[in-house]
């Protein structure tokens, strides 16, 4: 029988070992996929991010999520104009893909949570590059020039968060299965 305490051991373990994991693959991903100017690409740190929150809930979630965003930020990945840029773009984004718990009861609840928690992710990028990164307007971005800050934040966040959101998406979705017959 586990106790409470064995339990908030638990899923404080757990949640080390996962925001371990999403800073390797974090660092892997930008191996093998190139950064955008103001920072962002393409990652697969979601994914064990995901399999936490799917695992242990939001409120929980919640916490891991906000703990890999700051660090990501502290071990020199980060790309910030400032404390605000700092706390949108990693601490508050990455805990916005604790949200994803509110799916785990669901059929596919592990990859409706990727798209929610992807979802979540996207709005705050969004709001931080209408807001701080707006002082960037005009500007270039594959190709096409910018004159407002409202389409520049939409194409340069959809650049990097719309394609690590589908593929940890497809991800979760292939592995839902298999991980369904781990131990509890």
């Amino acid at each position: 029988m586990q106790t409470n305490s064995h339990l908030r051991i638990r899923a404080l373990t757990e949640g080390a070992i996962m925001l371990a994991l999403a800073i390797v693959l974090n660092y892997l991903s930008s191996i093998i996929f190139a950064s955008l100017p103001q920072g962002g690409s393409i990652t697969l740190a979601m994914f064990p991010l995901l399999l936490y929150v799917h695992r242990w809930g939001a409120v929980k979630g919640l916490l891991v999520c906000f703990a890999y965003g700051t660090m990501d930020m502290l071990l020199g990945k980060g790309y910030a104009w400032g404390w605000q840029s700092i706390l949108l773009d990693y601490s508050v984004a990455y805990a916005m893909v604790g949200l994803a718990g509110i799916c785990r009861k669901l059929p596919h609840g592990l990859s409706w949570g990727a798209v929610v928690g992807g979802f979540a992710r996207f709005v705050i990028h969004y709001i931080s590059g209408v807001t701080i990164y707006a002082i960037l307007a005009p500007t270039e971005l594959f190709g096409i020039t910018f004159l407002n800050p409202w389409t520049y934040s939409l194409a340069y966040n959809l650049g990097y968060v719309l394609p690590s959101t589908v593929l940890v998406a497809a991800i979760c979705f292939f592995l839902e299965k298999p991980l369904k017959k781990l131990p509890e």
